[in-house]
């Protein structure tokens, strides 16, 4: 056997610690991710005349435009009212979806 024989481990202070630490991070992310694709996001535009809801996987369940908001003359900016609300609504479930993950990982920037 060679001077100082095998000391086993993987060297550069890889050890179980380490693995289990990036198991309990692991699911925790999986953990919050599912809490918050659970959630619903609500935003408005043209003064509360157009609101949208989306979940955290960014799917559109409600939308809500008030009678008054419908004129057969300005269909745009009915259409402009609808995209502005939805965009907010998914906007607002990406930024939770960033600083959900954020806490998780200690600000380490993995790809979320």
């Amino acid at each position: 056997m060679a001077k100082g024989g095998f000391r086993g481990g993987m060297g550069g202070g890889f050890n179980m610690n380490m693995i289990k630490q990036a198991q309990k991070m692991q699911n925790d992310m999986l953990k919050a991710q599912a809490e918050l694709e659970a959630q619903e996001y609500t935003a408005s535009s043209g003064g509360g005349m157009v609101t949208a809801t989306v979940t955290g996987k960014k799917q559109l369940i409600r939308l809500d435009i008030k009678p008054e908001a419908v004129d057969p003359d300005d269909v745009e900016m009915l259409c402009d009212m609808v995209m502005a609300a939805v965009n907010e609504a998914v906007k607002q479930a990406d930024t939770a979806m960033t600083e959900g993950m954020s806490k998780i990982t200690g600000g380490l920037n993995l790809g979320f």
